[in-house]
């Protein structure tokens, strides 16, 4: 609101300052600081409001060191998460860009739906909250009207690279006019997205269904759709299993969101897109208000969610992090790099279906379930290891840190 505001002053006023709200580094930062603010702030109201209403979560012990110490810490923090999103993005985003409209529509239904996981666990007092199948449901539903969008929508196009032209241009000062042949001139739709290591790494879903025969690019939705289902499912799950030690999940998203902030901002600029040879997507550049909020959010909640949590996030913040980030990852068409970047949640997934499958397997075979990890998800396992949970939750960190670092120099390691 504050974008339209000032762009108002700026146009009919010639207010003083006023035209920096139309830089993107600018109201990026500002997203940060009032997404910080907020959470600071905010979080400790919501606590000591969750303390009084007792609002806190049951612990079944699995004979972990520590756990028990956690009975009755509240939960439901996740809506400080989504506040401190929410208004800055609403603050200084432009509202009529349809890749904002994606994210807060995604912020919001996630954010709602885990919510009424959480209220039936605390408050109808039912351990297992809402059926899995629900959640899955919903997810479902998320990736439809993404989908349905990116597809349909006019609004989401790419300009495609003249590979004949790519020969850098040399000159002391390089505008977005200088590039503007380096990229076809028309905006066209396209089920196109990147392909890490590979050079002019682009790969065309649409393909994967030609042995339709002619007029196949007419169904690509077929494929699309599904591809972008599965993937919003799989990395809202895969962050969900994380949340289990304090400021794990947290701690982790703010990592990979900082990254995707740095991916959508280069898409979305000509002239890096055509130094670093990577598609070229017109108007991405403003979901770089939104993650910068996402990781203020994330990091100021990490204040009262590091060891000793004072307050854990519940599924209100963890489905709609994970969703969060695939619905990000999909809009930049970044999202095969997301079993690199997003590495902690796909192992912490991983090792559950790999333990439970294996214990199944074992049963059936020899009567007597066995199991690969002492238990899953991979942190407790180390925990159960004799590692203490701060010590995991750090090299975790670490271990993510290695994995952005990674996932950027995709960018260049081709």
């Amino acid at each position: 609101m504050f974008y339209y505001l000032f762009d108002y002053l700026d146009r009919y006023y010639d207010f003083p300052g006023a035209g920096v709200f139309q830089y993107i580094s600018f109201r990026a930062a500002m997203a940060v600081i009032v997404s910080l603010i907020i959470s600071l702030l905010f979080g400790k109201r919501w606590i000591k409001f969750l303390n009084r209403k007792q609002v806190g979560e049951t612990i079944r012990d699995l004979g972990l060191e520590g756990q028990l110490n956690k009975q009755g810490t509240p939960t439901m923090g996740g809506l400080i998460i989504l506040n401190a999103v929410l208004i800055p993005t609403l603050l200084f985003a432009n509202l009529h860009n349809v890749y904002i409209i994606l994210m807060l529509f995604t912020t919001i239904w996630l954010g709602f739906i885990g919510f009424i996981d959480d209220y039936i666990k605390v408050f109808k007092k039912n351990k297992k909250g809402l059926p899995g199948k629900y959640k899955i449901f919903a997810q479902a539903f998320l990736g439809l009207v993404v989908g349905l969008t990116m597809y349909f929508s006019d609004s989401v196009v790419i300009r495609e690279k003249n590979y004949s032209d790519s020969d850098p241009i040399v000159q002391t000062e390089i505008t977005t006019t200088d590039l503007s042949h380096k990229f076809s001139k028309e905006e066209i739709k396209s089920t196109k997205t990147t392909i890490p290591f590979l050079k002019n790494n682009e790969l065309d879903y649409a393909v994967l269904i030609s042995w339709l025969g002619k007029g196949y690019r007419n169904y690509a939705f077929l494929i699309f759709i599904p591809i972008v289902i599965l993937i919003i499912t799989a990395v809202s799950n895969g962050a969900n299993l994380t949340d289990g030690m304090d400021g794990l999940a947290t701690g982790t998203s703010a990592i990979i969101g900082a990254t995707l902030g740095i991916l959508a901002w280069i898409s979305g600029n000509i002239i890096f897109a055509d130094y670093l040879n990577i598609m070229y997507i017109p108007n991405t550049g403003e979901l770089t208000i939104y993650i910068s909020a996402f990781v203020g959010a994330c990091i100021g909640f990490l204040w009262y969610n590091s060891y000793p949590a004072q307050v854990f996030m519940g599924d209100t913040g963890s489905l709609m992090i994970g969703g969060t980030i695939a619905v990000f990852a999909i809009l930049i068409r970044k999202e095969l790099l997301i079993p690199i970047l997003c590495g902690i949640f796909m192992v912490e997934s991983l090792s559950v279906v790999l333990q439970v499958s294996y214990f199944k397997y074992t049963k059936r075979k020899y009567s007597e379930g066995r199991r690969i990890l002492k238990m899953s998800p991979l942190h407790h396992h180390f925990q159960l290891s004799g590692y203490t949970e701060p010590k995991i939750v750090q090299r975790f960190f670490i271990v993510g840190i290695m994995l952005a670092v990674l996932t950027i120099i995709t960018l260049k390691l081709r």
